[in-house]
């Protein structure tokens, strides 16, 4: 089930939501009240297996925390959450998703694969949502296989530190993730069973960084975008396929 406007959803009766057999859940540009309409369908989805939510604001920790006790199936997760700055004018909502909802997620989606955080707005980042523990704790409870973060501003060295225990981790994308450097880069070589590294507006990587890489047959793809410090030369070798581009117009 695919919704974009809320208007008609808060009409629903909370008895009349049929979402016992929903599998897969994608929510764009809902407002969510608390005890209305979709609050009642995230509550209520026990064999969902895939959830999207795509800037719905009001999403609570609650919310999560209600879906993930009754869904033991969840595979797959992807959160594009507000901005600090995006908040406040949305009618005053302040209902904003924490490690809350990380912890219960690492506590019971003992079958998640993939898991996806973007935060709407770079120029302005979340610094009150989620933390780096509690991105960590989530990889190292779950079997992800799949980490995208985008616009994740406390994702850093230390976080690719703790990448290296992560078992099943296959597939790794980084977008605008300025914290992480060459120091966190080299250490990819380590990770145990990454074989798909995808970088896209990277300040802090540069070629140094991919040096391990070149000739050591870790990666089956590496995808390079828009990294300025970092030049089709120095991926040259670093995998079995690479794919590099680099327009550098986002930075002015």
């Amino acid at each position: 089930m695919k919704v974009y406007d809320q208007l008609d959803v808060e009409r629903w009766p909370k008895q009349l939501v049929p979402c016992d057999s929903l599998v897969e859940l994608s929510l764009g540009n809902c407002i969510i009240a608390p005890g209305r309409g979709l609050a009642c369908v995230l509550r209520n989805c026990k064999n969902l297996e895939k959830l999207h939510l795509d800037m719905c604001t009001g999403v609570s920790d609650s919310d999560i925390i209600a879906l993930v006790q009754k869904a033991k199936h969840l595979r797959s997760i992807s959160l594009r959450v507000p901005s600090d700055f995006t908040l406040p004018l949305l009618n005053n909502i302040t209902l904003r998703l924490t490690d809350e909802s990380l912890s219960a997620i690492a506590q019971h989606c003992s079958k998640l694969e993939s898991f996806k955080i973007s935060f709407s707005d770079g120029e302005f980042p979340s610094l009150f949502s989620f933390t780096l523990q509690g991105i960590i704790n989530l990889i190292q409870k779950c079997p992800v296989r799949e980490l995208s973060l985008d616009h994740v501003c406390v994702f850093n060295d230390m976080g690719m530190e703790a990448l290296c225990s992560a078992q099943n981790l296959e597939i790794l994308e980084l977008v605008h993730c300025q914290e992480v450097s060459d120091e966190g880069l080299i250490l990819v070589s380590q990770f145990p069973s990454l074989s798909v590294l995808k970088l896209s507006k990277c300040l802090g990587v540069t070629d140094d960084g991919m040096r391990p890489l070149v000739g050591s047959h870790k990666l089956e793809l590496l995808v390079v975008e828009d990294c300025p410090q970092v030049s089709r030369r120095g991926v040259h070798g670093a995998a079995t396929s690479v794919s590099f581009k680099q327009d550098l117009s986002w930075m002015y």
